[in-house]
């Protein structure tokens, strides 16, 4: 049982004034002792509400039993000695324009599940056994991250159509990504919401996993789980905007109170939701106290902040906005308030990862606060962009859009980004990513096994979206499991088997990952052939002597004895080809893999190679002369 804070003025004013980063110990519905007698405590924030009484199971519902009190700075607090651990309940507040509506708790540990819309009294322990895992959760920026991002609810169903459970998920989902061979997963549609085709981005309990699939304490069991396999866990956790139903936050005393006031600032029209207000003290420590609570009480490795370019503009797709202070497009507050949250979380939570679904050239996303917003990692949007309209191109028209698959090298470094396919590009009639590549079936494959190969063996961490690591041909939906038939099918399977291959290379191979964020882990070999659509670079350890050689060639047509530089002479070993029978290709078989000490493309040796049609080559020297000291 958690004690909560005392309802005092000390603590209500370290709220008010942004001082109390765990305010979910002071508001919501907390068992307690008073006086030598059992209840629960709730208290709530509603400075605009002219009553507030808390209802629920221990009352019959009725608002006249248990009438709150006015405590300072708009709080509201009472003591139910009848209420207990397992009981519904929520705020009746009646606003200033006399309305009276029945809130769940923003604060809410648990709630019932859709279609019904109480919060639950919950606070039970967990044996936890993942202590050695938070002491050195930290993966470092020199480390692999590949994230399986996984939207929990649709990954796989039960037997009787109704979600897994999250131990049953724990089992099934941890046996899995393990023997893929990803270091983390990312879980989205874990927090509560109300509609499932929101896909859990508009949230309704910021403190609370969803009952879909379980308890509190089965959540923790699917996180202590996956770290004693040695997965990290991460969460999409969503700060920019929040649902218009009634039941929840919005309006929640009868007029703004989480939201801006002004439609210009505090109304999302494309998604039809509201902003958060990041000027009130007591909204930037509702958000910044979810964070904790899901870093610190569920163990979670790091979050994944959605739509924060939303978050940064006050022009964010409208027409009709308010500059702020000196003029500008930027939400000033907004920027404040991100910088305080990282700042947070790498205090309290030690090794967390925060990262930015970030979409526009907004500086310094990942640079240290005060001057940068402070996260650890950046969404490569512009990487993802540029990408998949090259890989989607008719091959005959890639000679001239070659610049897209370099252009990415111009800027990699100027942030610390994850090249992310996330579940965004493959819904609403996006097509699945291997239906995105041109050609008849086998070279829609041969297309994307090329594609994941140069994404896996470009600098920056990797995440792909559930499904599309068996080249899943149908588009995500989320009502319905994925299509696991499809694994079992040999043409799926074939990919199956080169993204575990790719994570291998990338996790034991420090020249793939220990460079994913310096320049010198990545070296042009060939970049401008662009009659061919071949290119050529390597990856290397800026601090060892590991470096591999990637040859790719991104046309229909097979090429004999292709002239590739490469740093030294001498013999070299086919690491990987996408072209591999165990992957679905043909087999295309190299000859004598020996360079001469021939100069080409301004390196010292040069090798011949066969390249497969849309196929990508690996290869290392049998011997390595780079210095151990660069």
């Amino acid at each position: 049982m958690t004690l909560p804070l005392p309802l005092d003025h000390g603590h209500l004013q370290q709220l008010v004034t942004a001082d109390l980063v765990r305010p979910d110990h002071l508001l919501g519905a907390h068992p307690t002792t008073e006086n030598g007698v059992e209840g629960v405590r709730f208290a709530v924030w509603a400075p605009n509400a002219r009553y507030v009484s808390v209802v629920g199971d221990f009352n019959g519902w009725n608002g006249f039993d248990n009438v709150m009190e006015r405590l300072e700075f708009g709080f509201w607090g009472a003591f139910v000695p009848a209420a207990r651990h397992g009981q519904r309940y929520k705020f009746r507040v009646t606003g200033q324009d006399g309305r009276t509506v029945d809130k769940a708790d923003p604060y809410g540990r648990f709630f019932e599940t859709r279609p019904n819309t109480s919060s639950i009294v919950w606070d039970q322990p967990f044996d936890w056994t993942d202590a050695a895992w938070m002491e050195k959760r930290a993966q470092g920026f020199a480390e692999a991250v590949s994230i399986y991002e996984c939207h929990a609810p649709s990954w796989q169903k039960g037997d009787d159509g109704w979600f897994l459970n999250y131990r049953d998920l724990a089992h099934r989902l941890g046996e899995y990504v393990t023997d893929m061979g990803y270091t983390h997963v990312e879980l989205l549609g874990v927090m509560e919401h109300p509609f499932d085709g929101s896909w859990g981005y508009q949230v309704t309990g910021y403190y609370a996993p969803t009952s879909r699939m379980g308890s509190p304490e089965d959540f923790k069991y699917l996180v202590d789980h996956l770290h004693g396999l040695g997965i990290g866990v991460l969460v999409d956790w969503v700060p920019g905007h929040f649902p218009t139903d009634e039941f929840a936050l919005a309006s929640f005393d009868g007029a703004p109170l989480y939201e801006y006031a002004d439609p210009r600032k505090g109304f999302h029209f494309d998604w039809n939701t509201y902003i958060f207000d990041y000027g009130r003290n007591e909204v930037v420590m509702f958000l910044i106290g979810s964070a904790l609570k899901w870093l610190q009480d569920f163990h979670v490795d790091g979050l994944r902040v959605d739509a924060v370019a939303s978050m940064l503009y006050l022009d964010f797709s409208r027409t009709d906005w308010v500059p702020n202070v000196h003029g500008g497009r930027e939400n000033l507050e907004a920027i404040a308030f991100l910088k305080r949250l990282n700042e947070v979380a790498h205090h309290m939570a030690p090794g967390c990862m925060m990262v930015a679904e970030e979409s526009t050239a907004f500086p310094g996303v990942t640079a240290p606060t005060p001057f940068g917003l402070g996260f650890d990692y950046k969404w490569a949007m512009g990487w993802m962009n540029d990408t998949l309209a090259y890989f989607e191109e008719d091959p005959l028209w890639r000679k001239y859009d070659h610049h897209k698959l370099t252009f990415f090298n111009v800027y990699r470094t100027t942030e610390n980004f994850m090249l992310a396919i996330s579940h965004d590009e493959v819904v609403h009639l996006k097509e699945s990513a291997v239906m995105k590549m041109p050609g008849d079936w086998y070279m829609k494959r041969a297309g994307y096994r090329a594609f994941l190969a140069t994404m896996w063996s470009t600098p920056g961490k990797k995440l792909l979206f559930m499904g599309q690591e068996f080249a899943q041909s149908t588009e995500w939906n989320y009502a319905e499991s994925l299509p696991w038939f499809m694994a079992d099918q040999p043409d799926h399977r074939g990919v199956m088997n080169l993204v575990r291959r790719l994570n291998a290379l990338y996790r034991e191979r420090p020249d793939w990952h220990k460079g994913d964020l310096e320049d010198e882990g990545m070296l042009w070999v060939a970049a401008d052939d662009t009659e061919t659509s071949v290119y050529a670079y390597v990856r290397r350890d800026p601090r060892g002597s590991a470096w591999s050689l990637i040859v790719a060639n991104l046309t229909p047509v097979y090429r004999e004895a292709y002239p590739v530089g490469v740093p030294q002479a001498g013999e070299y070993r086919l690491l990987l080809s996408t072209d591999d029978l165990d992957f679905g290709g043909f087999g295309t078989v190299q000859g004598d893999l020996t360079a001469t000490d021939e100069g080409w493309q301004g390196q010292t040796g040069l090798l011949r190679l066969n390249l497969p049609p849309h196929g990508v080559l690996v290869l290392e020297p049998a011997a390595t002369v780079l210095s151990e000291e660069r």
